[in-house]
């Protein structure tokens, strides 16, 4: 019964065990709206234009351009072609789903008073997907880095006691017990004691040094991810507008997290006086979380035809809770035999929940309006990724976590341009984007380019919009952040084309 309730601990309570670091930061404070067709047509250049739910999303005054109720839904159809170099070894992944990724209406009541200089109300409610985390891509190549690195670095200084099994106890006991007491730091060094790829120097409880049993030479490498899950967020808006000129709004936003990653290593390798010759390595995580934003703006007339908007995005203050689950697996081959290890603890580790601040971002725009004709149209935003930041703050791990953000990332600009010209019933759009790295060396992700083409026709009361964009980006992906850091180079290919059905109420 003593070792049942150590292992419930172990698995519920790992008060010393963290999971997260700045990669997962960046991943959840970047706002990225799926948006309707005619949003994404243009770039997203909606900040100074409104009368469109997605651009109600993007700056909340936009409500107040409707003159009319209206509502739209959104279904997209997502390409994503990876391009993966691995010392110089290049493979390629395409993945694609459909979604339903944006819905919502505006409520528009005119005002009954001739004498008031405020001339309508608008209150309204929309949903939007905000970032797509559905990936897949691997890598394989020939390196001289082994995973043994991994955890040769996370057992040198750690007592051989605090990363081992007692006498009687099973590989999940264990797992779990070192977790709950020591962290996760130990369980990776158990994991690699465990599975012979590390030996103590001396077999004696008081031991900190390691060595491993993989020789030095080249090392055959795979490397597969898959992710799966998005960010969304529903916002609560109200809006007015103030004589002919002015229009005022406020969103009040509630965020949601859904992600869920999959990496597995498969290293061989036939090097002289190598004991271990083959390791599979599995990592999952989950991760969930909710949180809340507001958003402030304004669109103002200066004349009939020009318009110029602004808009302040708050921070995201997010509550996050993760739960991690590995196994390995090597095959070693000794002077005495032959035999394959499995250790799989086939436990949850359920983190303590923890907190995440978004950067906040503010939005400058202008657009001219052709009359009934067209339109261009021009945004620009800065968002300070160096103020992420984790808590509580009296962590030591988040404390050093900070640290990093702040030296490792920048304040990053995006620039949206559209255009749409109308002929009759049809809308014909076009738009370009341009979004910085938010890393201060731009090697680890390169700046992001993409470019829109769409297509409206117009029913009367309803609205069809069909659009492409695409966009690119690199990134470098390290397979682990200690250890085997080699990157996987990714060339990211994203396509979409979006329907969206319009209509007023």
């Amino acid at each position: 019964m003593k070792k049942l309730t150590i292992l419930m601990i172990g698995v519920l309570s790992m008060s010393n065990i963290n999971a997260q670091d700045i990669t997962d930061a960046l991943r959840y404070s970047k706002d990225n709206i799926q948006g309707s067709a005619r949003f994404r047509a243009l770039s997203g250049a909606f900040g100074a234009l409104g009368g469109d739910m997605s651009a109600v999303n993007l700056n909340p005054a936009g409500s107040a351009i409707f003159n009319r109720s209206h509502a739209s839904i959104s279904l997209s159809y997502l390409n994503t072609n990876n391009d993966v170099s691995y010392f110089g070894k290049r493979n390629s992944t395409s993945n694609s789903n459909i979604d339903l990724h944006q819905a919502g209406g505006a409520f528009v009541f005119a005002s009954t008073d001739k004498g008031s200089s405020w001339k309508k109300f608008v209150i309204s409610v929309a949903y939007d997907k905000t970032a797509n985390h559905e990936d897949q891509w691997f890598a394989n190549g020939s390196n001289t880095n082994s995973i043994d690195s991994y955890f040769l670095e996370y057992a040198q200084g750690l007592r051989l006691d605090e990363i081992s099994r007692f006498t009687g106890e099973s590989i999940s006991q264990a797992y779990a017990e070192i977790g709950s007491f020591y962290g996760s730091r130990n369980q990776q060094a158990y994991l690699g004691y465990e599975s012979f790829i590390i030996e103590p120097v001396n077999e004696t409880n008081e031991n900190s040094i390691y060595t491993s049993n993989i020789a030095i030479g080249t090392f055959n490498q795979q490397y597969d991810y898959i992710a799966r899950g998005y960010n969304g967020k529903v916002s609560f808006n109200a809006s007015a507008q103030y004589e002919d000129r002015l229009y005022l709004g406020i969103n009040l936003n509630t965020h949601f997290i859904n992600y869920d990653k999959t990496t597995y290593l498969k290293e061989t390798n036939s090097n002289p006086g190598s004991l271990v010759t083959n390791v599979g390595f599995e990592n999952n995580i989950l991760t969930t979380g909710n949180g809340f934003s507001f958003q402030l703006g304004a669109i103002f007339k200066l004349t009939t035809e020009l318009r110029a908007g602004f808009t302040y995005n708050s921070p995201t203050w997010f509550t996050i809770t993760e739960e991690t689950s590995q196994g390995i697996s090597t095959f070693v081959d000794d002077v005495d035999g032959s035999f394959t290890v499995n250790v799989n603890p086939n436990i949850i580790n359920v983190f303590p929940e923890y907190r995440l601040r978004s950067p906040g971002k503010i939005t400058g725009s202008l657009a001219y309006v052709f009359g009934e004709k067209g339109l261009i149209s021009f945004d620009y935003s800065r968002r300070d990724y160096s103020n992420m930041e984790f808590s509580p703050k009296n962590d030591t791990f988040f404390r050093s976590q900070n640290e990093i953000i702040s030296n490792t990332f920048k304040a990053a600009n995006t620039y949206r341009f559209g255009g749409e010209y109308k002929f009759k019933q049809f809308s014909f759009r076009g738009g370009y984007r341009f979004e910085e790295s938010p890393y201060v060396d731009d090697s680890f992700v390169s700046d992001l380019t993409g470019y829109s083409l769409g297509l409206g026709y117009n029913f009367g009361n309803t609205r069809l919009d069909l659009t492409f964009d695409q966009a690119e980006r690199t990134i470098n992906n390290p397979l682990y952040s200690i250890g085997l850091t080699n990157a996987a180079t990714v060339d990211a290919v994203n396509s979409n084309i979006t329907l969206t059905l319009a209509f007023n109420l």
